[in-house]
């Protein structure tokens, strides 16, 4: 793996966590209980995607998105200021749908009768014998 990748991967670990509490000081009362959980940075690390996980109704989590994506400015100066960078990454905060989408899987396969997959025993140890 080249060293930019390396380093866009350290980045992202540390944004996530620099932008995670500082989503938690924001106090505009849109947002509700909302979590960063992935930061992705581009590989010449000017853009990152911050994807952000809120709980609530539709429209709730819809509000919570839309302030986040309204302090953007703010948590890039958060960010430049925990985080020693050449060039400061702007802020596209997006919404998670991961959760929706496991969701969303599951209930098909219940509507198709699968509760879960088959327990597969382990094969025996060969050394144990």
């Amino acid at each position: 793996m080249p060293k930019n990748y390396q380093r866009s991967d350290r980045v992202e670990k540390l944004a996530k966590e620099v932008l995670g509490e500082a989503v938690q000081g924001l106090k505009d009362p849109r947002i509700g209980f909302a979590t960063v959980t992935s930061v992705k940075i581009s590989p010449d690390l000017r853009k990152a995607k911050v994807y952000v996980s809120a709980l609530g109704s539709e429209e709730e989590r819809q509000d919570t998105v839309e302030a986040i994506q309204h302090a953007a400015p703010h948590l890039r100066s958060v960010l430049g200021r925990e985080v020693r960078l050449k060039h400061l990454p702007t802020l596209e905060v997006l919404e998670d749908l991961t959760a929706e989408h496991g969701e969303r899987i599951e209930q098909l396969l219940r509507g198709l009768g699968v509760s879960k997959p088959p327990e597969i025993e382990p094969l025996d140890d060969p050394s144990e014998k």
